[in-house]
């Protein structure tokens, strides 16, 4: 179904907790984000129906475990506390028998598929990286404009530790469930030559295969010094790695002229819960952690952020509560708004509207964000 089909077919739903009719209430989620923001004790548990069926199609808790006898993870910041002879929220970790077991991102086996992705690239941070603007060069770039003959390693990793009920690259799943392909660090790093001149490791997220990531992002870095050459390490991830894991990644690309962004969801916790299955808690206080570090290098920028503006949920309000956040830590972290289409279990939304994107964008700066751009404006419609 085209988007231009969608136009007639949108149709108004209803909360069925306040009654509200909106074309902007998903189907999925059944309630409106008014409800979940004033009645998050109803609103919620109506909301996580929907992870239940999303997470129950691979057997995996719709929540993050938090058994009393079970085994702690702590690799990422769902911090679970999986229950003997179950699986944790990611798909990748096990209690067996009393024993956690790791299938997969350790420094042996990384679940990913992997491409080179020719430079300049499409990605979000490709305003502000080096290798597509030459912003940093000659110490993080080859050039001074965009890499024209390099590319960038990117590293799609196939596990997450969210369940984003509107999740683009949903695929990820396929990957979790097979538990294949696997590669080791060595094997991935086995690709990296002269042409390549950064990674990037997003998915799913890096966040649950971290001990895999930072060996390939370690020896990766040492390899490039046999010819002198760039290596930068960047990282797209919802930020939910665990909090010293996260300061290596960063560190990682601080000293590589790489950057780690933030992809962040929403403002509003039930918000964010209902839309992505866990709390959003963590990730901000990982980015305020990681926020003290960036005077260290200004340009490139280390730190960047965006959000995807959903229909009816992910509204001016929410995106003026998060670029304030980040205001707060410094007015210059480059903010990303990107435009919304329907994916995975959102499918009867519309795209982002015009009108929707640049009053997100008016919030930002009113917030005081200096540097706040729409990284897809070719998306944006025009009809709600």
């Amino acid at each position: 179904m085209t988007w231009i089909t969608r136009i007639f077919t949108l149709r108004e739903k209803t909360c069925i907790l306040c009654g509200k009719k909106s074309k902007l209430i998903s189907d999925t989620i059944k309630v409106c984000k008014d409800c979940l923001i004033e009645k998050p004790d109803e609103a919620l548990p109506i909301a996580m129906e929907a992870h239940k069926k999303s997470k129950g199609k691979y057997g995996l808790p719709h929540e993050p475990p938090k058994n009393k006898n079970g085994l702690k993870c702590g690799l990422c910041a769902n911090n679970c506390i999986i229950p003997p002879n179950s699986y944790g929220y990611c798909g990748l970790v096990k209690n067996e028998n009393g024993k956690l077991l790791r299938l997969a991102g350790t420094h042996d086996k990384g679940l990913l598929e992997w491409y080179y992705d020719p430079i300049p690239t499409n990605c979000v941070g490709a305003w502000i990286c080096p290798g597509c603007t030459g912003i940093g060069y000659p110490e993080y770039a080859y050039e001074a404009g965009p890499e024209y003959g390099y590319y960038n390693l990117a590293v799609f990793y196939g596990a997450c530790s969210l369940d984003c009920l509107f999740c683009q690259n949903w695929h990820y799943r396929k990957l979790t469930a097979n538990l294949s392909p696997l590669i080791s660090a060595e094997e991935l790093v086995e690709k990296v030559n002269r042409k390549v001149s950064c990674i990037c490791f997003f998915g799913g997220d890096p966040s649950p295969q971290m001990l895999h990531a930072l060996k390939v992002s370690e020896m990766a870095i040492e390899k490039a010094k046999e010819w002198n050459g760039i290596m930068r390490i960047c990282w797209e991830t919802n930020g939910l790695m665990n909090p010293k894991i996260a300061e290596k990644a960063f560190q990682l690309s601080l000293e590589s002229g790489g950057n780690y962004k933030f992809d962040l969801k929403a403002w509003s916790e039930p918000v964010y819960k209902a839309l992505c299955g866990a709390s959003n808690k963590p990730v901000y206080e990982n980015l305020k952690n990681l926020g003290k570090k960036i005077s260290e290098r200004k340009n490139p920028p280390p730190l960047i952020a965006s959000t995807l503006l959903i229909p009816g949920y992910v509204d001016a309000e929410e995106v003026e509560k998060i670029a304030g956040f980040l205001a707060d830590i410094d007015p210059e972290i480059p903010y990303s708004l990107l435009a919304f289409y329907g994916a995975y279990m959102m499918k009867d939304l519309p795209p982002t509207s015009k009108k929707h994107a640049y009053e997100c964008l008016k919030a930002a700066k009113k917030a005081g964000l200096e540097n706040v751009t729409i990284g897809n404006i070719h998306l944006l419609g025009d009809y709600y």
